[in-house]
């Protein structure tokens, strides 16, 4: 009869340490930022399109590293052109972790604001009079990225105003893997 009693009473404790684990595992990835999760070398094809039709690809890399300023990640997209490559060397700066605000610096004095929801950062801004919109989301190893653009709609609606979206360029990155010791 004893023994029946101890493992009576083994079970709800073991039940609590596993709950106590799991519920552990979770804050400690939602403390993991965004940046953190995305650091490494990305690799994908960038397709380009217009007025939904496929213009374009190109070859593109991302290299994620953490920097010497907490909270602040280097974020180097190279774009891997035969006819006109070009790299876009920016910083993405977690701003405040209660609101999941980031900012995307990049250089010259351009700052773009962005929001973290999950796991997809989000950008929404206008520049010379086009409206774009950029995206990342992490996807298990898959890091999706795009941007959207478009100008404003002349209409005589006068409750709601809308934005044409004429341009789309999306990549699917994938993690590349590096060996050990490397």
């Amino acid at each position: 009869m004893l023994e029946r009693e101890k493992s009576s009473a083994i079970k709800p404790i073991c039940l609590s340490m596993a709950i106590f684990l799991v519920s552990f595992i979770n804050v400690l990835e939602a403390q993991i930022t965004f940046g953190d999760k995305c650091l490494g070398k990305w690799e994908g094809i960038m397709h380009i399109y217009g007025k939904g039709q496929l213009r374009d690809s190109v070859p593109v890399q991302l290299l994620v590293q953490k920097t010497t300023s907490p909270n602040t990640w280097s974020w180097k997209t190279s774009y891997l052109s035969k006819t006109q490559p070009m790299v876009k060397d920016y910083t993405l700066i977690l701003k405040d972790a209660a609101t999941n605000s980031y900012v995307t610096d990049e250089g010259d004095g351009i700052i773009l604001k962005d929001y973290l929801f999950q796991n997809k950062l989000y950008s929404v801004f206008e520049t010379q009079g086009i409206f774009l919109t950029a995206s990342y989301e992490l996807i298990g190893d898959q890091l999706i990225f795009e941007v959207s653009s478009g100008k404003k709609l002349e209409e005589e609606n006068k409750a709601v105003t809308n934005y044409s979206v004429t341009n789309l360029q999306r990549v699917i990155f994938r993690k590349i893997k590096t060996p050990p010791n490397q």
